[in-house]
């Protein structure tokens, strides 16, 4: 039982609800918790640092997603409507030109060797600092491009607070240097003590910044893309063959892939390479209310996305029913669709009495759903789980399906990508929803792809990965890698379901739907005063705040458009 870990669960609440607060880049006086010249004398001084970092792993949320063509938030997302403005200062809290984090683990690396304890025990430790020094600075070079880039301790006097940016590639090689250390120095799951960083950890990780650097390379022609692909590919392939990881199944393909994402309990999951665990009066969340009452929806874009039962695009298959009702628009289409989004017969909760709210129509016009089409994934009806920030279901940190897909995808673009890698691959995930595997030699080009010039075999495996990790918060990135920020545009990525008048009729509460616009096809427009998002190429970055150009005006020139 969870309670069995409850020294376990007190260490992480602390860990993700208080952490270790950091300094900013410029502000240099180190925490005085740490600043004792007698710290970092042992192991437990090096474990207690550490765990400052873990509150700092990317897990799912209410927004992931809502930054793409997937999802619709009610309120326009500012960066991608074209309000967004050049940020005057840095801050902390946003993440805006914030360095904190990445001070803080040169910080622990500068120290760490003092500790009376043998190399293996300070390696692992090191290995984990530079496992989140490789996150850092990566989210960096995402969000700027070129960085300055450091990797000693800081004083007033250091040369490092004047550094000019650093290439973006320069940045990335010495990012994948630090993922090698600490694949090569974490235990293993079985050594690891429960909830710690491991080797298979690191591996995933060292997978998904691979595979997002070198397609990035690619697309943006930047050069020297396919090393880093094969190290994604590597790392990947290190993970399925050593990992003993699998994809969780029951054997209920309409079922199992929703109740993978409302699970209380993750460890011991073959899926979960990492989990983030929850114990109920310790560390809860609020995940499932948010997405009760989340304001957003998956676009019509997204919805369009699912193949058909029978394996093709719905413009291909003579089964696709169209989308004149939710009803026949689920109809035989990948059984992902009714576990993603909530569809009649969805049972949205359950009361203390066992009385079940049962969708029938889809809920537009209230708090849930901005589109018609209701996020469900990690959402539990248990009216426990309702509760404000009681939730107790577990999340996920790394997958087993994303190792999978990052495979998959890392070996087309190495031209690597035969049959039985898809079997390995993208038809292990279908067959887990009953879908039909892919069959190289049968793929048809959808003539409605989002990538009309690309090979028909990396359009599907973008397609599977688009569905397989939507609402995961992985396709805005996905977007900036393949250099498709264009897709924002499409009109589709913001509207929502079709609403014929005879289904708007069968709204017992007309005053819900009254007020819905639609465009002139009928479907749900979220923004009536805009037909479609703009996309400029300036969006692939974010702008450095101003004053931190003025600080350091070896920073300059400000990111290109901004």
């Amino acid at each position: 039982m969870k309670r069995k870990n409850i020294i376990y669960a007190l260490t992480l609440s602390v860990m993700a609800v208080t952490g270790c607060k950091r300094d900013s880049f410029l502000d240099l006086n180190p925490d005085d918790a740490f600043s004792d010249p007698t710290f970092f004398k042992n192991e437990s001084d090096l474990k207690l640092y550490c765990n400052g970092f873990y509150s700092t792993l990317p897990v799912m949320d209410n927004n992931s997603d809502n930054n793409s063509d997937n999802m619709v938030p009610r309120s326009k997302d500012p960066f991608l409507s074209g309000q967004y403005i050049v940020p005057i200062v840095k801050d902390d809290d946003s993440g805006e030109w914030s360095w904190k984090n990445e001070r803080s683990v040169n910080y622990f690396l500068a120290r760490y060797q003092r500790a009376q304890t043998g190399d293996e025990v300070k390696n692992k430790y090191a290995a984990e600092a530079r496992f989140f020094r490789a996150l850092y600075f990566w989210q960096k070079v995402k969000r700027y491009g070129d960085v300055p880039w450091f990797s000693t301790d800081l004083n007033e006097n250091s040369p490092e607070l004047n550094l000019p940016r650093t290439p973006h590639k320069q940045v990335m090689d010495s990012v994948l240097a630090d993922l090698n250390f600490a694949v090569a120095n974490l235990p293993v799951p079985g050594s690891a003590e429960k909830g710690r960083l491991h080797k298979y950890a690191a591996a995933a990780l060292k997978a998904r910044i691979c595979l997002w650097e070198g397609t990035y390379r690619k697309y943006h022609n930047l050069g020297d893309d396919q090393p880093m692909i094969r190290e994604a590919a590597n790392a990947a392939q290190l993970v399925i063959t050593g990992g003993g990881y699998d994809l969780y199944s029951t054997g209920h393909p309409t079922t199992d892939y929703y109740n993978l994402f409302i699970q209380e309990e993750l460890q011991g999951n073959k899926e979960a390479i990492m989990p983030k665990r929850f114990i109920k009066d310790v560390f809860m969340h609020n995940l499932t209310r948010q997405l009760g009452e989340g304001n957003t929806g998956f676009s019509k874009s997204f919805v369009r996305s699912f193949l058909c039962t029978d394996g093709l695009p719905a413009s291909l298959s003579p089964s696709y029913k169209g989308d004149d009702s939710i009803q026949a628009e689920i109809t035989n289409r990948d059984p992902r669709f009714g576990q993603l989004i909530a569809t009649p017969g969805f049972v949205f909760q359950v009361d203390a009495s066992g009385n079940k709210d049962i969708i029938t129509l889809p809920r537009i016009g209230t708090s849930v759903t901005s589109t018609g089409y209701q996020r469900v994934k990690g959402r539990s009806s248990s009216l426990e789980q309702w509760n404000a920030n009681q939730s107790t279901l577990d999340l996920f940190i790394f997958r087993y399906a994303e190792v999978l897909l990052v495979y998959a995808e890392a070996k087309a673009e190495l031209n690597e990508c035969d049959q039985s890698v898809i079997d390995q691959t993208i038809s292990r995930l279908r067959a887990r929803v009953g879908m039909p595997a892919m069959q190289i030699a049968a793929l048809r080009k959808d003539p409605e792809s989002d990538f009309p010039g690309l090979p028909v075999l990396l359009d599907e495996i973008r397609r599977e990965r688009r569905i397989e990790l939507a609402a995961e918060g992985f396709r805005f990135d996905d977007l900036l890698r393949w250099n498709a920020g264009k897709l924002i545009e499409d009109p589709e990525s913001i509207l929502g379901m079709k609403l014929r008048p005879e289904v708007k009729a069968q709204y017992p509460n007309q005053g819900q739907v009254k007020d819905i616009v639609l465009d002139a096809n009928g479907y749900i427009r979220v923004y009536p005063d805009i037909n479609n998002r703009i996309w400029n190429e300036k969006m692939y970055l974010y702008p450095i705040p101003t004053q931190e150009l003025t600080l350091n005006p070896r920073l300059l020139p400000q990111n290109k458009g901004w």
